[in-house]
């Protein structure tokens, strides 16, 4: 079995679209996404007669849509999203999985997970409201995430009589605001979710828009993945050591490839180490192939015998990333309790996870004006900061802009385990010298 150049490239034009869907608190996500799913036909007979009988029962004349996506039985009572809910549908265009994701501020982390893989993100703004704090929070999380595609969803047009001068005010100022935020490409759509204008059909009652609707824009927006071009990363997730007597001296490397491919006679470097060899074959699914790509989970075999285990990181010998002890970053905190310098963490980036301590928080993003509060000290839940990270150990980090998957990490309490950050990866990382090495594993400190 065998993958050609030429099939390989055409899987970069993909016909799947991930997207995440953001907003305010009562701006209508689950409606907007059950309105999406119910007139694009992709709901089961048996869950609209469900949420028929859960509307009637709370004393509703017609279907509440946004009960197809409010799953958890906290969110039903209290009409709020609190966790992120994925939704798989397809039209005969274009399959999609989509993340649903909260809109109180203290479930801002939610949205991180969510749009942490997306391609687009769809941001609800309530027409009545307008840009409010909790709209800008989601739009720079998007930037920060690089999520190429930013839809701004105006919403409850119906409540405004439908006025296109409440629309472009709104259009203009979110634009502005994610334009110098870095967002690439913005699309602004005036709908009515519970009516359903602009989502699945064109409204008659806003005519003067002559724009594509949700789900036109998002079986038509361009998503492509040329996998050729991606910077190849192999973290190990597991070495393979049958021992037996029909492999006695089989040795491979297993995970997911993170992005790019890999090519059998390709020669590879083996961080942090630095070691070099060449890939002999690459298993997958039982069975040699001569290419492999991301997100393909394989078996990597080298010619040479070097010492590899959990966390190392395989990458193209002419291509490989830099190795770092000192990181800055972006990051965006999740937890209760604060981030605070000095203090120590774990992190884990892609299959390694390491001691670390908090060296430094210059700065914490202001939402208002986008400027930078320095010197902040610690960071609270749902801040944006820029952190600066001593590892205990070297780490092959991209940036986070080269690669969403190899340039992003957490930041995990050592204590409980709880996840404090999520963090991206900058273009400024310390003088690259030799490292130090740690003067006291045990203490932390290094």
């Amino acid at each position: 079995m065998s993958t050609t150049s030429e099939q390989l490239a055409d899987l970069s034009a993909t016909t799947l679209l991930r997207f995440a869907t953001a907003g305010s608190v009562d701006d209508g996500k689950s409606t907007l996404v059950g309105r999406l799913l119910h007139d694009s036909k992709s709901v089961l007979a048996d869950q609209l007669e469900a949420v028929e009988a859960a509307s009637l029962s709370r004393g509703q004349d017609a279907p509440d849509l946004a009960l197809l996506t409010d799953g958890l039985r906290a969110e039903r009572e209290q009409g709020i999203t609190i966790d992120v809910a994925y939704r798989y549908f397809a039209t005969p265009r274009r399959r999609f999985i989509l993340a649903d994701t909260p809109g109180h501020v203290q479930y801002t982390r939610n949205m991180v997970t969510g749009a942490s893989t997306a391609e687009l993100a769809v941001v609800l703004v309530d027409a009545r409201n307008g840009v409010v704090e909790q709209t800008r929070r989601h739009a720079a999380v998007a930037a920060l995430l690089r999520v190429p595609h930013v839809v701004l969803a105006v919403n409850k047009m119906d409540l405004v009589d439908y006025a296109e001068p409440v629309f472009a005010a709104i259009a203009e100022e979110f634009t502005t605001y994610a334009s110098e935020l870095g967002v690439p490409e913005i699309t602004a759509i005036p709908i009515s979710a519970l009516a359903g204008d602009n989502v699945v059909e064109p409204s008659a009652n806003m005519d003067w828009y002559g724009g594509p609707t949700v789900l036109e824009h998002l079986e038509t927006v361009p998503v492509s993945h040329d996998l050729t071009a991606c910077h190849a990363r192999f973290p190990v997730q597991y070495v393979i050591r049958p021992q037996t007597a029909e492999h006695p001296d089989y040795r491979g490397y297993a995970g997911q490839i993170a992005a790019g491919a890999f090519r059998v006679g390709e020669p590879v470097t083996v961080l942090p180490s630095g070691r070099t060899s060449t890939i002999t074959a690459i298993d997958a699914l039982g069975e040699s192939v001569d290419i492999a790509w991301a997100p393909q989970s394989v078996t990597i075999r080298l010619a040479d015998d070097i010492d590899i285990s959990r966390g190392d990181l395989i990458a193209p010998a002419g291509d490989a990333p830099a190795t770092t002890q000192d990181v800055v970053a972006t990051v965006c905190h999740v937890a209760d309790q604060p981030l605070a310098v000095g203090q120590r963490v774990l992190l884990k980036h892609t299959t390694r996870t390491v001691k670390a301590i908090v060296k430094d928080i210059p700065s914490r993003l202001t939402l208002d004006d986008l400027s930078q509060h320095p010197a902040p000290g610690q960071l609270v839940a749902n801040d944006i900061g820029r952190v600066v990270v001593r590892t205990a150990e070297p780490l092959a980090l991209d940036t986070y802009a080269d690669s969403r998957r190899t340039g992003s990490f957490l930041l995990i309490d050592p204590a409980d385990g709880t996840t404090l950050a999520a963090g991206m990866a900058g273009d400024a990382f310390a003088a690259a010298t030799a490292p130090a090495a740690p003067q006291d594993d045990e203490g932390w400190d290094f």
